[in-house]
Parts: C-alpha cells; sequence; structure tokens
C-alpha cells in the first residue's frame, strides 16, 4: 500500500537463559538437577522422579531399597549398627537410612515381635511406590579437606548445611555395592539371636534402637518440650 513505511525487524537480541537450562527455563541437559539425575540413574542403578516445578529430584523406593525415618537425634545412635558402606541422608531434623527392599512391609510386625508396637513412634518408613528426596550428591574430597561427620546428635557439619537440602552423610557407592551393605530382614529362626550379643541380624538391631531412641525423644519432648532433644541424645 503506498506511503505505508514497513516494521522494523529488532535486531535486539532475547534475554539470554542461564547456562544448562532448556527452552522452559528449567534445568536442561547440562544442568545440576540433570547432572544430578544422570548420577543416580546412570552410576547408581537407581530409579528417579522429576519433582514438580520448583521441587527436588525425588529417589523411588522400594526398588532397589527401602528408607526407616527417623528423628535425627534417634537416628544417630543406630549409625553404629550400620557397615561403613550403608548410606544415610539427612534433611532438617530428619535423617533417613536406607534398608533391603521389602523392610518396610516387615517393620510392624518386627516392631511389634520386639514389643514396640503399641508406642506411637516417631519412626516410619518408605516401602514400595514411596518417594524419597533425592540427596544433593556430595562433592569429592579434595586435599586436607575431609568431609564434616554428623555428631552424636545427628548434627551435619556446616558445609552439609544446605539451606535445608537433603544431604548424604554417608553417600552411597556405584552401583550394586550398595545393596550389599544394607540391612536386611532375617529369616524367623535368625531372629532368636537377637539377644545373643554380636550375632543379632543387623536390621533387628537397628530397629530395636532406634525404637528405644524414638521412644525417648517422645518421652522428652512430652516432657520438656524439643529444645531438649540434642541432651537426651547425648546422654
Amino acid at each position: 500500500m503506498a506511503g505505508t513505511v514497513p516494521l522494523a525487524v529488532s535486531t535486539v537480541p532475547h534475554p539470554r537463559r542461564p547456562l544448562g537450562c532448556g527452552a522452559d527455563g528449567t534445568a536442561g541437559p547440562d544442568g545440576p538437577s540433570a547432572r544430578l539425575r544422570h548420577w543416580y540413574e546412570n552410576d547408581l542403578g537407581w530409579a528417579t522422579v522429576p519433582g514438580a516445578p520448583g521441587e527436588p529430584l525425588r529417589l523411588v523406593t522400594g526398588v532397589r531399597f527401602d528408607v526407616l525415618d527417623v528423628p535425627a537425634a534417634a537416628g544417630a545412635k543406630a549409625l553404629r549398627h550400620l557397615v561403613p558402606g550403608s548410606p544415610v541422608a539427612l534433611r532438617g531434623d530428619r535423617m533417613r537410612l536406607l534398608v533391603a527392599a521389602g523392610s518396610a512391609q516387615e517393620l510392624p510386625g518386627l516392631l511389634d515381635w520386639l514389643e514396640w508396637g503399641a508406642l506411637d513412634l516417631d519412626l516410619r518408613a518408605l516401602g514400595a511406590h514411596g518417594r524419597m528426596t533425592a540427596p544433593l550428591r556430595p562433592e569429592p574430597v579434595r586435599a586436607g579437606i575431609r568431609p564434616e561427620p554428623v555428631d552424636a546428635e545427628g548434627r551435619a557439619g556446616p558445609r552439609e548445611a544446605v539451606q535445608g537440602a537433603a544431604v548424604w552423610l554417608r553417600p552411597p557407592g556405584p552401583g550394586c555395592e550398595v545393596e550389599a551393605s544394607l540391612p536386611s530382614m532375617p529369616t524367623l529362626s535368625a531372629r532368636s539371636a537377637v539377644g545373643d550379643a554380636g550375632r543379632a541380624p543387623d536390621l533387628v538391631r537397628l530397629v530395636d534402637t532406634m525404637a528405644t531412641e524414638c521412644h525417648r525423644v517422645r518421652l522428652s519432648r512430652a516432657s520438656h518440650g524439643p529444645a531438649d532433644d540434642q541432651a537426651l541424645a547425648s546422654s
């Protein structure tokens, strides 16, 4: 049309997305979330589920492992019953101990057998169809720098306190080696060894210790409030 001025084509580039982000601004193939997922799925062989927008990655429980979720103060007392390669995670004031797949469904019966079933313990299990927040991948240990251990109250060192993120206190090793380190449910005949020092099956000792400590934490909160958890755990 005569006299019409054509629209100018803008030469101003669109805003750049952060490195590692996809077209929708979410973590792309090189982003932290994608690298974390690759580590779990490819290095460890664990199934994952992406979280909702803004939510962390989740691990699928009940396939390669189940999870026992307890107050950190109670869980710290149970760590001595685990072999060094048995993974343990921490998020806030909750500790999550990985156990053999199938253990979650056995937990109620085991608590009854140990005479803890009648009490309302703060001891939860995640099994088939469950989800666990994926802890951050631990940084490689650099020369002269050792990772901060968990203390007697279940608190991680300062470098593990990442704004409430889930972190590994005892990170998993590669592949199927993890499963060999997980406490498993003993046969009924093996449970008779629970009273014999040094022969008690790992999961039985672990659950009995955690139930005892969960009960102590519960009594402390009922009597004095959560502030006394730390003193009770170190007693």
